[in-house]
């Protein structure tokens, strides 16, 4: 059984910038001249919209990574869950309209982000510490039926046509279908791993694939399962187990037939969203 792991890695980066120095106004006039720049634009590029909104928690993030602790580090010791964050500093700080426009020359791409939105602002004197970040969401994944049946379209796109699975070359397989039972067994995983924040084949119960399978009442030939952690659509998930040969030779494998597909996102868990795909040839089939 293949155990590659796909996750998502999600970083940060410091960026320094200095400005002419004047007195610090107060913080909304900053956040009010962060959030006109970011719709006025910048880098040649349009502005966007909505506003960056004030948050206690990257405040907090804010003022740790002024006392030395990295973005990472911050992040978790708030509790603060990002799909993706930045961090800026900045010495010498003049006006708040000077700073906004410091900010568009240099992070232009992360304050144009229209997945970043929230802000946390940390002052000391003359100097300026500012977290951008996007919350941790996945509302690609509130409709079960749908994204369900995308993870079948894109498998059986990829099963479709020969393919290359790290050393290993596949001819063509016949779609699969999905299978009730199949999805049940693929939840059971993925809400378990989602409990224990662990990526693994097998269940906190001792459990593997094939018994997960036989407990939802499947009468199976052969059995396999996909594991990830992180990814929030239904693309990114199937597009990093393509990309895993272990898991590419699953989905490419013609003795299986049928499929089930199940995800847990659970904000309080190590990677957000955890997913299982199930794969099995049922006992009769010939």
């Amino acid at each position: 059984m293949d155990r590659g792991r796909v996750r998502r890695i999600l970083a940060g980066f410091l960026v320094a910038l200095s400005v002419a120095s004047t007195p610090l106004q107060a913080r909304p006039g900053l956040l009010g001249a962060l959030n006109s720049a970011r719709a006025e634009g910048c880098g040649g590029a349009h502005g966007v919209s909505p506003p960056l909104r004030a948050n206690k928690q990257l405040d907090n993030v804010a003022r740790r990574i002024a006392r030395g602790e990295n973005l990472r580090t911050a992040l978790s010791a708030v509790g603060y869950r990002a799909l993706h964050s930045s961090s800026m500093f900045l010495s010498n700080a003049g006006k708040d309209a000077d700073i906004a426009r410091s900010l568009a020359r240099g992070s232009c791409s992360e304050l144009r982000d229209v997945a970043i939105r929230d802000i946390g602002i940390e002052r000391r004197g003359q100097n300026v510490w500012i977290v951008l970040a996007a919350p941790f969401g996945a509302p690609e994944l509130a409709d079960t039926r749908e994204v369900s049946e995308r993870i079948l379209d894109l498998a059986n796109e990829a099963r479709s046509r020969a393919r290359r699975c790290g050393s290993k070359s596949f001819t063509a397989a016949r779609p699969l279908r999905l299978a009730k039972s199949l999805t049940e067994a693929a939840r059971e995983q993925a809400r378990d791993m989602a409990r224990h924040s662990d990526l693994t084949h097998e269940g906190s119960d001792g459990s593997t694939p094939a018994q997960r399978v036989t407990r939802a009442g499947y009468a199976w030939r052969t059995v396999g399962e996909n594991v990830a952690s992180g990814p929030t659509t239904a693309e990114e998930v199937m597009s990093g187990w393509l990309a895993s040969p272990g898991h590419c030779e699953n989905l490419m494998d013609p003795r299986f037939t049928e499929m089930g597909i199940a995800w847990t996102v659970d904000a309080k868990s190590a990677s957000g969203v955890y997913w299982s795909q199930v794969f099995a040839t049922p006992r009769e089939a010939r």
